[in-house]
């Protein structure tokens, strides 16, 4: 059980476990199925990652492996169960042995431990003394499921053994209480972040004019390897002069020149937790006039929508506030007028076109209900931006927060983010 990152305790996945049993339905079972190992090429397959439910649920991190959660079942052996891979002496030659039952409970707490294939015959039973069977789709509402999943191939089968059953979908009570994270998980938030800074940290003093973005995503990976991440949280934004208008750049195949701004969005990953940072700094160590005060608008607008952050606020509401106040900036840069404004209340979308926050997790876009209330002890981004093509001038600032009782507190404040401080650390050795 020698993973690379250090995992919470079971008592954790217990924790969570209790608190889903409590939004059941009486007289239910509930099912969580691995992501499946997805093929790249001949006979590799991409590096597997977690589906987040199921590892929110349990702390196991391999492929094939089921979650059955039955409170109400008469029988006390089928409450809580989980399948997961048998190990066999080709397997361990080739790829090492999976997790025992042993390491099992110890990582889980889950005391039913079989193995994957055994679940059908298993679990039939249970099936038959059960009302409702809740599924775990993706439902996040930019999700396109062209290409099937293990949860998703079960509802159908599910569906067609057990036709008289009343299906009932997980994901909303699941994206409920993700919403609010538990202790724990703002520690391994915290740890994602700090090595997200230790990247960050080392860019200062790696950029300079002619080095190319690509060398810049080198050394980001390379910080995060060391300091016990799985890497990359998404495909990291190294965004050179114009390129950082494109909002989701990815290519990273640039030179930098001498002038540029270069716009850095990323975070690592660290036991399937994810740092989400953004940040734009010149390539030669001095901004221009110009980029200062486009920087300088964007960061009054960050710490603006960060006031206004706390219980009880939704995001839609938040945003329509943010963009108030961003209007009024891109007005004092020359990029819009109040005549304009009145007549296209929108017109700020030519310049800023994304929301200012998403909720931050397991998932980098993390699951949540778009329009329910910000609770306590919710994570989320605050990342304002302003961009200009016509000029080649792109600027974002992101920083990850927790909303608390008082407002919010500040996983990044510790990051270099003033002009000043910037310009300082690019030019000391």
């Amino acid at each position: 059980m020698n993973s690379k990152y250090n995992a919470p305790q079971s008592v954790l996945f217990k924790k969570n476990r209790k608190k889903l049993c409590e939004a059941l339905l009486p007289g239910s079972i509930a099912i969580f199925h691995s992501n499946d190992e997805v093929p790249r090429n001949g006979d590799a397959h991409f590096s597997f990652r977690q589906q987040s439910d199921l590892y929110y649920l349990t702390g196991i991190d391999q492929e094939d492996t089921i979650l059955v959660l039955f409170p109400d079942c008469p029988n006390a052996m089928q409450k809580e169960m989980i399948f997961v891979k048998e190990t066999n002496t080709q397997m361990a030659i080739w790829d090492g042995a999976k997790l025992n039952p042993n390491e099992v409970l110890e990582l889980s707490g889950i005391q039913q431990v079989f193995w994957y294939q055994e679940f059908w015959k298993t679990l039939h039973s249970a099936f038959l003394l059960a009302e409702n069977i809740y599924i775990n789709l993706n439902e996040n509402d930019r999700f396109s499921d062209n290409v099937s999943y293990a949860n998703l191939r079960f509802c159908k089968e599910i569906k067609e053994k057990y036709p008289a059953h009343n299906i009932k979908r997980s994901a909303p009570i699941l994206a409920n209480l993700r919403m609010r994270k538990e202790p724990e998980e703002i520690a391994q938030l915290k740890e994602a972040i700090r090595i997200t800074k230790n990247g960050f940290d080392r860019l200062l003093n790696f950029v300079k004019p002619g080095v190319w973005e690509f060398e810049i995503e080198a050394e980001l990976i390379h910080e995060f390897i060391r300091n016990r991440s799985r890497g990359f949280a998404f495909d990291p934004i190294i965004a050179s002069g114009s390129s950082a208008c494109v909002l989701h750049y990815t290519q990273n195949n640039k030179q930098c020149k001498d002038g540029d701004l270069l716009l850095l969005d990323f975070g690592a990953e660290y036991g399937n937790y994810n740092g989400d940072l953004t940040r734009c700094i010149p390539v030669n160590g001095r901004f221009t006039e110009r980029q200062k005060n486009v920087y300088n608008a964007v960061l009054f607008v960050q710490r603006e929508a960060k006031k206004m952050l706390k219980p009880g606020v939704s995001l839609p509401n938040y945003h329509e506030e943010v963009c108030k106040i961003m209007s009024e900036e891109l007005i004092k840069l020359g990029l819009l007028t109040k005549k304009e404004l009145k007549t296209h209340p929108k017109a700020f979308l030519k310049y800023y076109m994304h929301g200012t926050s998403h909720h931050l997790g397991l998932d980098v876009h993390d699951v949540m209900h778009r329009w329910e209330n910000l609770d306590l002890n919710t994570v989320v981004t605050v990342e304002p931006g302003i961009y200009i093509p016509e000029e080649g001038l792109g600027i974002r600032i992101e920083n990850d927060v927790v909303i608390t009782q008082n407002g919010v507190v500040d996983l990044m404040d510790d990051y270099p983010i003033e002009v000043g401080e910037i310009e300082e650390r690019m030019h000391s050795k």
